[in-house]
C-alpha cells in the first residue's frame, strides 16, 4: 500500500518549514496535490491552519477529517510540531499514512528559537516564540520537543532526519526522503525542486520555510563557555542518543 497522507513533523527551529516545504512540492511535482488546494477544497481550514497547513495535534478528532481527503486518493503532506498518538501509531502500522520527522542539536534549536522570538518582537510582529524572553527560557522550551523527537525516533516506518546531515549531504539525503515516499517522479522536475530547497539556493526568508542562518553549531560562538557547559549538561542525554558531541 502507498499511503496517500504523508505528516512532515519536526522540532522548532530545525528547518522544519524549510522541509516540510521541499517534502510538499517534491509530492506535487509527483502527481499530488497541493495541501493548501486540500485546506480550500475539503474546508479544513479549522484543522490546518498557518502558511504550511499546520495541523497542531494529531489527536483523532483533527486528523480524522484531515484523512478523509487521502482515503479518496488525494495524496498531500501535512505539518506538525506534535508528537505521536496511540492513533498515528495505528495508522502507521496499517500503512494509511507515512511520516518524516526532523530534528536538530537542541542547543542550537533553543539559540535559534530565542533569537527568532526577539528578533519579531523588534518589529512589532509577536509569533509563538516571542515569550523566551531568556537562553534559559529556550531551553526548557525546546527540552519538551525533545521528549517528542525520543517518540517519534522510537516508532517503526517512520523517516527519522538530522538536519545537519540534510544541510551536509542534501544530495544523499534527498534521495533517500524521495525513496521513503516511493516518488514516481521525473528527473528534471526533481532537479527544479531540489534547487529551490538546496541550502545556499534561492530565498532563505521565502514565506513558509522559516529558514535563515541555519549554521549547525552556531552556538558555541555564541554562548559563553557557562552557558554551553550548562545546556550542554541539561540536554547530555539526548545529545548522545541524537549523536551529538558535547
Amino acid at each position: 500500500m502507498n499511503p496517500k497522507l504523508i505528516i512532515s513533523a519536526g522540532m522548532p527551529r530545525a528547518g522544519s518549514g524549510w522541509y516540510y516545504n521541499l517534502v510538499h512540492d517534491l509530492v506535487v511535482a509527483s502527481g499530488g496535490q497541493s495541501a493548501r488546494s486540500i485546506r480550500e477544497q475539503f474546508r479544513l481550514q479549522r484543522f490546518l491552519t498557518e502558511v504550511n497547513c499546520n495541523i497542531s495535534t494529531l489527536k483523532p478528532y483533527r486528523l480524522i477529517p484531515v484523512l478523509f481527503p487521502a482515503l479518496l486518493g488525494n495524496k498531500y503532506v501535512i505539518k506538525t510540531h506534535a508528537g505521536p498518538t496511540s492513533f498515528t501509531r495505528w495508522l502507521l502500522r496499517k500503512q494509511r499514512i507515512k511520516s518524516i520527522y526532523i530534528f536538530r542539536d537542541p542547543r542550537a534549536a533553543m539559540l535559534s528559537a530565542y533569537e527568532y522570538g526577539r528578533q519579531t518582537l523588534k518589529k512589532d510582529r509577536p509569533n509563538a516564540f516571542s515569550h523566551l524572553e531568556t537562553l534559559e527560557s529556550a531551553a526548557v522550551f525546546i527540552d519538551f520537543y525533545v521528549d517528542i523527537w525520543e517518540a517519534w525516533s522510537k516508532m517503526e516506518g517512520v523517516l527519522i532526519v538530522r538536519y545537519e546531515d540534510f544541510v551536509a549531504d542534501f544530495g544523499a539525503e534527498s534521495k533517500r526522503l524521495v525513496e521513503y515516499l516511493s516518488l514516481e517522479i521525473d528527473q528534471g522536475k526533481a532537479d527544479q525542486v531540489f534547487e529551490r530547497y538546496r541550502p545556499g539556493q534561492g530565498d532563505p526568508v521565502r514565506t513558509g520555510t522559516h529558514f535563515s542562518k541555519g549554521e549547525p553549531e552556531r552556538f558555541r560562538r555564541v554562548f559563553t563557555p557557562s552557558q554551553l557547559e550548562g545546556f550542554t549538561k541539561m540536554f547530555a542525554p539526548a545529545l548522545q542518543r541524537m549523536g551529538y558531541a558535547e
